[in-house]
């Protein structure tokens, strides 16, 4: 009985973590899509600018009309919600500290994103001090994602070694990206490594659920014994 639980619980977490990555795609996609005047700039607009409810105005040069806001910040709403719940699921798959590390940074994380959503980065929030609010939302969502897939991916190195490095990796690269964007904040390219800082997070759950997916079909498990799993990594 604890092992069926267990099993639908790293199943229902799995699909948490696609559904959260495939439903920002579309959101994103989407949301950018109905900007057209002038058109949305990937590497000139950062994402939340998706999210401003305002249209016409200026933000810190940047031009901000985005008619489909609110699926913007439905998007960033329900990416925190599903990465909380999936860490729910799954942090006991993580023995120990690992587990309760993983599950506090993917609340951080849900928190974060769903402060994003609701306080928007707007001329008018600029203008009243509420952006702060927003900033905090966001180093929290960045900062709280990327930190847990490096958890994860460290617990993962002797167990599944090739999953635990690509979570790493992702996770390391996510947080690169936010030391070169604190460099680059006032450059026409900024929003290039605020992108790279969450679509790392976005690519690691993805990752995650598809094998969360495929260890459960092959038997596997996250707590196997670290030479038995890692030979069968290879």
């Amino acid at each position: 009985m604890v092992g069926g639980t267990t099993s639908i619980a790293r199943r229902a977490g799995a699909a948490a973590l696609i559904l959260a990555a495939v439903q920002w795609m579309v959101g994103e996609a989407v949301a950018a899509s109905a900007w057209t005047s002038p058109r949305y700039s990937y590497s000139h607009n950062f994402i939340s600018d998706l999210g401003v409810p305002s249209r016409g105005g200026e933000l810190q040069g940047r031009t901000i009309c985005s008619p489909l806001y609110a699926v913007m910040n439905t998007t960033f709403i329900a990416q925190g919600v599903l990465f909380a719940v999936a860490a729910v699921l799954l942090f006991r798959l993580l023995p120990g500290r690992p587990g309760w590390v993983y599950l506090v940074l993917a609340v951080v994380h849900g928190v974060g994103l769903t402060l994003v959503g609701l306080v928007h980065g707007s001329p008018e929030a600029l203008a009243d001090g509420s952006m702060q609010w927003h900033g905090i939302g966001a180093a929290m969502a960045i900062l709280g994602g990327n930190l847990a897939s490096i958890v994860v991916g460290c617990h993962l190195l002797r167990r599944v070694r090739r999953l635990g490095i690509t979570e790493v990796a992702l996770g390391a690269f996510g947080l690169a990206c936010v030391l070169v964007l604190k460099t680059m904040t006032n450059t026409d390219i900024a929003a290039v490594f605020e992108r790279g800082s969450v679509y790392a997070i976005m690519a690691a759950e993805l990752v995650a659920g598809v094998a969360l997916l495929g260890l459960g079909r092959s038997g596997r498990s996250l707590a196997a014994d670290p030479t038995t799993a890692d030979s069968a990594a290879r």
